[in-house]
């Protein structure tokens, strides 16, 4: 497996660019799964549904299947949260790996920015970045500039530059 990150600042255009990116790779013919780091507590599963009842009285995995698709719901308790490599690991092999956020790791990552959000850029300070997607003029970038709108050199771009998913320690 080969994995590529996309990184930028809430509200940047991350999912939406990933929403347009994975039908672009899958035409390719490649098979795509993805990582997403949240920074908040999250729950897939809502109070009355069965599997939160399971969870809540102590479990510390569920997993909910059906005909169409299953989901393990791992209860971390007092552990530490699982590393990228970890989690890596847990996923059945495909072609590519999109990885949305984890911003501060050291994989190859495509940076999404948008001036009007007023952040900063992660590049030049992050040389895991291999280029930016913007609409925006960046003079001060030495990488390369992808606006959002060329789907197909973006999905060029980040093929080209996925790397083993060896690079990822614990």
């Amino acid at each position: 497996m080969h994995i590529i990150g996309l990184a930028g600042w809430s509200g940047s255009g991350k999912t939406t660019l990933l929403s347009r990116l994975i039908p672009a790779i899958k035409a390719r013919g490649l098979t795509v799964s993805t990582v997403k780091h949240a920074h908040h507590t999250f729950d897939i599963d809502q109070p009355g549904k069965d599997s939160h009842t399971h969870r809540m009285a102590g479990a510390t995995e569920v997993i909910v299947a059906s005909e169409k698709r299953f989901a393990l719901i791992h209860e971390l308790r007092d552990e530490p949260e699982f590393s990228l490599g970890a989690l890596l690991r847990k996923l059945s092999p495909v072609d590519l790996v999109l990885i949305e956020g984890y911003k501060r790791d050291p994989h190859p990552k495509v940076e999404v920015h948008r001036v009007a959000l007023g952040k900063p850029l992660l590049h030049p300070s992050d040389p895991a970045i291999v280029a930016i997607i913007s609409n925006d003029s960046l003079p001060a970038a030495t990488v390369p500039v992808v606006g959002f709108g060329d789907i197909e050199a973006i999905a060029d771009l980040m093929l080209h530059h996925a790397a083993p998913t060896a690079i990822v320690e614990d």
